[in-house]
């Protein structure tokens, strides 16, 4: 076998198309919602990091991976949002049979991909109708559940691990090299969503990820371009002064909470959603309490 990564001689059009953040280690240019799907190459498999939100987006990113590779593959959700695995379906029938994510990851997708399917109607119109090959819900069938996976894919090892509650409660990162895929914990150009999130957890886990800069110096978010541990822990501090001005809001019982939104370091669907959210938190909390 071979120690050199099967890659192809790379063309200017390809080169375009990726963009490489470490050793083997690329993410697409233009995917799409300006999601990072991201390819690790070694000997013997290929890792593709989410997998676009339909059918259609999902036979570009496997397409721009045969530019690279010929080599068999393997795919990874980051989390259960349709725009990380609506492609699940298109993969699965192309012959990857293992996509990881968490146990909740695949779970959560088979609970809620049907109510996802709206907000794909623009991009991917037969994913949104469920009309047409390969758009299923198809939830992974390799699972982490409690400590890391190493996946060997030949002179290059990958590590999957949960860091804790953040962006979703299913949220996986994968550690390739000096690289570290981050999924939606980490936003870079947008704020933060905060619709399924658990603002309080999130602050703790990227206080985590900003503690592995010792293995990683590439940190490579969700959506948006590459960043370095300064911008982690940047968000780590904007987030906790939004969610600590959020709280004293909900704390003055007086006062409409929706005036906490202009002061919050967010734009103002954001900031109504950061709201929304922690409000839903604190009366899920109370109604466990009451009913215990």
């Amino acid at each position: 076998m071979s120690e050199t990564p099967a890659v192809d001689t790379v063309s200017k059009e390809t080169e375009s198309r990726w963009r490489e953040v470490g050793p083997q280690t690329w993410i697409l240019r233009d995917a799409g919602y300006r999601v990072n799907p991201g390819l690790v190459v070694g000997t013997e498999r290929a890792l593709v990091i989410d997998t676009g939100a339909g059918p259609a987006q999902a036979a570009a990113i496997l397409d721009a991976v045969r530019e690279l590779t010929d080599l068999p593959v393997t795919a990874v959700n980051t989390h259960s949002h349709f725009d990380h695995a609506f492609g699940n379906a298109y993969f699965a029938a192309q012959g990857v049979t293992d996509i990881w994510a968490t146990a909740r990851c695949a779970e959560d997708l088979a609970q809620t991909g049907e109510q996802q399917r709206q907000f794909v109607a623009e991009l991917e119109p037969a994913m949104a109708d469920d009309a047409g090959p390969h758009t299923a819900i198809h939830p992974a069938n390799r699972v982490v559940d409690g400590g890391p996976v190493d996946l060997d894919l030949g002179g290059i090892s990958v590590t999957l691990f949960h860091l804790g509650r953040g962006h979703t409660d299913n949220d996986l990162l994968i550690g390739a090299g000096n690289v570290l895929f981050t999924g939606d914990l980490v936003e870079e150009g947008a704020d933060p969503g905060f619709e399924d999130s658990y603002p309080a957890d999130w602050i703790r886990t990227l206080g985590k990820i900003a503690a592995l800069e010792d293995l990683y110096d590439v940190f490579v978010p969700g959506h948006g371009n590459p960043v370095g541990v300064e911008f982690v822990t940047a968000q780590l501090y904007k987030m906790r002064t939004a969610v600590r001005v959020t709280k004293v809001a909900m704390d003055e019982a007086s006062v409409d909470m929706t005036k906490a939104i202009p002061i919050l370091p967010y734009g103002p669907e954001q900031s109504r959603a950061l709201l929304i959210r922690l409000r839903t938190l604190a009366h899920w909390k109370w109604h466990k309490t009451a009913t215990s």
